[in-house]
């Protein structure tokens, strides 16, 4: 999504909503020229929430495991 300075500086409000709610970035322009990026924040999440539909889908067998130590020389 692109907007020039002057128009966003008139909707700033309802520009910066859609960049939250979308997802998207803002590029501001100034005389056709790129000058800023506005990018949403993204929350962190956790660990288990990022795999967490992966669950009870994938096994380690224990050759993995000991292949993994030889190589860390653990």
């Amino acid at each position: 999504m692109k907007v020039s300075k002057g128009v966003l500086k008139a909707k700033m409000l309802e520009y910066f909503r859609r960049v939250e709610q979308s997802g998207e970035e803002l590029i501001v322009t100034s005389n056709n020229v790129p000058t800023l990026k506005v990018i949403p924040i993204k929350k962190k999440r956790r660990v288990e929430d990022v795999f967490e539909d992966l669950r009870g889908k994938i096994a380690i067998d224990d050759s993995v495991m000991d292949l993994e130590i030889r190589e860390w020389g653990l």
